[in-house]
């Protein structure tokens, strides 16, 4: 192939990432134009529509959206890639890497991130209903008649969204990014028509309105207005977490070409339109549009805010699977919903669960502006977990920044931060809780987990018996070999399997070929296909196996032993292999290190947690649970690592 072929394929797959990342990555931050102006200058704490409020509250929007997205996540987290891969739990897993030598600062990462973990999932909640509710409530503004069904249609996409997830979003996937390249073309148009009217509005563009409007206290507390300024950057963290589907080029292209010229168009032509007529604080949006565009826009609304629903869904389905590989979450049914796309899952607990949550969200709340009450505390949570381990951290240690570099850096950042969790937290009676209260829930479900999970390794570790002379004793004894392949799963290949210790103790039998695997769960998202498996020979006709999968993976234990030759030139035939597993059960001892109520809690979690059967996809039916009785007890104090499933 010739240069120019080269360079126009290039180009080709370049754009195609780039519209994908239109629709998939900037979906969110696309549908709060909807929303942000509405509350800013229109909510129950927003100043006066005057001129040089709405000058002041446009040019925070659009610099608020410059600082945060553009300088923080493009410039500077974007470059804490693991292996290619972003997002809070990415960035947790390099800390954890550049931490692992000191264990208080190791502790200290651990909990930043299950924090941040935490509040993603509080904010994940919000996003899908004040989206869509949003969009929806532009029937209002068509006409009054149709307000009491803007709930009942709001409930009705939003289950049907939740309803097709086990389906998977291949196909629909495809026409995410051209759908919302119409939207950022469609607020770009109508932005440009009400900036023409009033281009006085251009101003805005000075950073100095913006400062002004903070300085003056005129207008009573800057807060409120903030807290409401801020709702034009939620979704930012996509650009991150995303980075790894599309690439650091075609987020950056596509952002600056088309999402933020139009996010600035149209937050530039709701402040115009206000300008003119400051009774369309109502919803600015909407009623920038044209009468006859009206209902075509709900619909168009409508499309994004789904999209940028399913972005939020999709991404709570992937911090769902790499929480448990990397030991936050006890092991959930996860489903694989295309055969190609490595990435497209499904989640069934995460999946109605949101969905419950959302429901009760808009019931509760009733409309977006209040739901905006409830928004942004919880994203302001995440970015500054995200700021803390990336600046204080990774990039420290990735970019070589001397500390003279690091703290200027993670001091402007981090007050940004701060400054609008401030802002947010002032909405927390009126419906901040919401998310905070979520967000709670899953860092004592992950505290306790960990914990709880130190606390059977412990007793396990009572339990186990050296795997060297346990066989040595053993080889001097007749044991029986039968014909066959046995297979016993271990977290510890340096100790014999007790399902093994089992079987050899009580039958003194074994099968001619014995095979113990290993499963181990590596800090980065991907193990490559040569370095998945290590295979050795400890003892005559048995064989230990250490399969390595990333914390974006799922272990597939029969796959993997289908594709391993063995040191003899062997293959294992997985139909006629059988599986040993040691299915222990635990009970609470006396004292136990934690309260009774949250070790039962736990052990709850445990036994109700996936198979190993499922989670390493073994065939039931070829699947031997061997069972023992350990009592937890003991103190832990839940900081070290959960040894790999």
């Amino acid at each position: 192939m010739n240069t120019t072929a080269q360079g126009q394929n290039a180009r080709s797959g370049l754009l195609t990432l780039m519209i994908g990342a239109v629709g998939i990555v900037f979906g969110d931050i696309g549908t709060s134009p909807l929303y942000a102006v509405k509350e800013a200058l229109g909510g129950a704490h927003a100043p006066a529509p005057l001129p040089e409020n709405v000058l002041g509250v446009i040019s925070l929007i659009i610099w608020t959206i410059l600082v945060v997205l553009t300088l923080k996540y493009q410039l500077f987290i974007m470059r804490a890639d693991n292996h290619g891969e972003g997002g809070t739990l990415a960035l947790v897993a390099l800390a954890r890497k550049f931490s692992s030598g000191s264990a208080h600062l190791h502790r200290f990462v651990m909990i930043t991130g299950m924090i941040g973990v935490s509040l993603f999932f509080g904010d994940g909640v919000i996003t899908p209903a004040i989206s869509v509710l949003s969009a929806v409530e532009g029937l209002e503004v068509a006409t009054p008649a149709f307000k009491p069904y803007i709930i009942p249609v709001t409930l009705l996409v939003l289950f049907l969204l939740f309803s097709v997830q086990s389906k998977g979003t291949a196909r629909i996937g495809r026409l995410f990014g051209p759908i919302c390249l119409v939207w950022f073309l469609a607020l770009a148009g109508i932005g440009l028509k009400e900036i023409f009217g009033h281009p006085g509005i251009l101003t805005a563009l000075n950073p100095l309105h913006g400062i002004r409007f903070l300085l003056d206290g005129s207008h009573g507390s800057v807060f409120p207005v903030l807290g409401s300024v801020f709702l034009a950057v939620t979704g930012a963290e996509a650009l991150y977490a995303d980075m790894g589907h599309f690439g650091k080029s075609a987020i950056n292209w596509s952002w600056g070409s088309v999402v933020f010229p139009a996010l600035t168009l149209n937050y530039l032509g709701q402040g115009a339109l206000i300008l003119g007529d400051p009774t369309a604080v109502t919803n600015p949006f909407y009623l920038s549009v044209p009468t006859w565009g009206l209902l075509p826009m709900v619909a168009l609304a409508t499309a994004a805010t789904i999209i940028a629903s399913q972005a939020v869904i999709s991404g709570a389905f992937s911090a769902t699977q790499q929480a448990m590989q990397l030991g936050y979450l006890p092991r959930l049914r996860v489903v694989h919903t295309s055969s190609s796309e490595i990435g497209q899952i499904y989640v069934p607990v995460t999946n109605w669960l949101l969905l419950l949550a959302v429901v009760a969200l808009v019931i509760g709340f009733e409309n977006s502006s209040n739901l905006a009450a409830a928004y942004g505390i919880a994203v302001t949570g995440t970015m500054i977990s995200v700021t803390i381990l990336a600046f204080g951290i990774v990039l420290r240690h990735m970019c070589s920044w001397s500390w003279f570099k690091t703290i200027p850096l993670l001091v402007f950042f981090l007050t940004v931060d701060m400054v609008f969790f401030g802002a947010n937290a002032i909405k927390i009676l009126d419906g901040g809780w919401f998310s905070l209260a979520i967000g709670a829930v899953l860092f004592f479900l992950m505290l306790t987990w960990r914990q709880g999970q130190e606390m059977v390794r412990q007793a396990v570790r009572k339990e186990e018996i050296l795997l060297e002379p346990f066989l040595r004793r053993f080889d001097a004894t007749a044991i029986n070999r039968v014909p066959g392949t046995a297979v016993f799963m271990t977290s510890n290949l340096e100790v014999a399997p007790p399902a093994l210790v089992q079987m050899v103790a009580h039958t003194l039998t074994l099968k001619e070929r014995a095979i113990i695997v290993c499963v181990q769960n590596i800090d980065i998202p991907f193990v490559a296909h040569s370095d998945r498996m290590a295979v050795e020979v400890p003892f005559s006709h048995l064989y230990r196996i250490t399969l390595r999968y990333g914390f974006m993976e799922s272990p597939d234990v029969p796959r993997a032993l289908a594709e391993c030759i063995l040191p003899n030139g062997e293959r294992v035939d997985v139909e006629q292999t059988h599986f040993f597993l040691g299915k222990a059960n635990f009970v609470a001892g006396h004292p136990s290190g934690m309260a009774t109520w949250r070790l039962h809690f736990f052990l709850t979690l445990f036994r109700n947690s996936e198979s190993a059967t499922h989670f390493f996809n073994l065939p039931p039916v070829r699947v031997v649970d061997i069972g023992t009785r350990i009592v937890l007890n003991g103190h832990q104090d839940g900081t070290s690592e959960i040894p790999s499933r």
